[in-house]
């Protein structure tokens, strides 16, 4: 039998929470919710008695915040998946949370049609954001989108999903080098100038989460 997926979900709103668990026993046989917490502190004892495999922390909630607790988490555990949920999708604190190391971002006003989507991305491995976050100033394009080779697609699809320049070569049988010429045309091509514009671009373009 395929091993499920365990889940955390922390949020000070407990509508919030027994809707996504009711949901996801409801509609994803592969996904138990193993806990669920009402701020931060509960959140982080929980992961340290019985740890999970993916975290949804609420950003907003208390003692500590969903960033706050995303941190103490990934000193505890490197390498920890965590989600974080959220009311807010301006792209600023989007980046604020990518940058600090969630594999996804989830707008609440969409979370239930997305949460099981969202999980197994981050599962196995890729980034998730919800698609209604928008690009910042830079990563805006008026008209018709530039033109990428199926190459460089290939690669912005690899590289949404975090895999570095050395693992993208090998994927692609290609020097380090060439995969990094690669990517500096693209963000070239697009104006991008950062990583998590990038994953914005890519899931915007049906490059990533499939």
């Amino acid at each position: 039998m395929k091993r499920r997926i365990k889940v955390h979900i922390a949020d000070d709103h407990p509508v919030v929470v027994e809707g996504l668990k009711a949901l996801i026993k409801r509609t994803a046989p592969d996904i138990v919710i193993t806990g669920a917490a009402a701020d931060g502190r509960a959140a982080l004892g929980l992961a340290r008695r019985n740890p999970a495999d993916v975290y949804v922390y609420d950003i907003s909630m208390p003692a500590p915040n969903g960033l706050e607790a995303m941190a103490e988490l990934l000193k505890l555990a490197p390498g920890s998946k965590v989600i974080i949920l959220s009311m807010h999708d301006d792209p600023a604190t989007v980046e604020k949370a990518i940058r600090a190391g969630a594999s996804g971002y989830l707008v609440k006003e969409s979370a239930a049609e997305e949460i099981v989507t969202a999980l197994r991305a981050v599962c196995r491995g890729s980034r998730y954001l919800s698609p209604s976050i928008k690009p910042r100033g830079r990563d805006r394009h008026r008209g018709s989108p530039p033109e990428l080779t199926e190459k460089e697609k290939i690669i912005v699809k690899l590289t949404a999903a975090g895999l570095k320049d050395k693992e993208i070569a090998t994927s692609l049988k290609l020097s380090p080098h060439t995969v990094h010429v690669h990517r500096r045309n693209i963000f070239q091509k697009l104006d991008l100038h950062k990583q998590t514009e990038l994953v914005r671009y890519a899931i915007r373009e049906g490059l990533a989460n499939p």
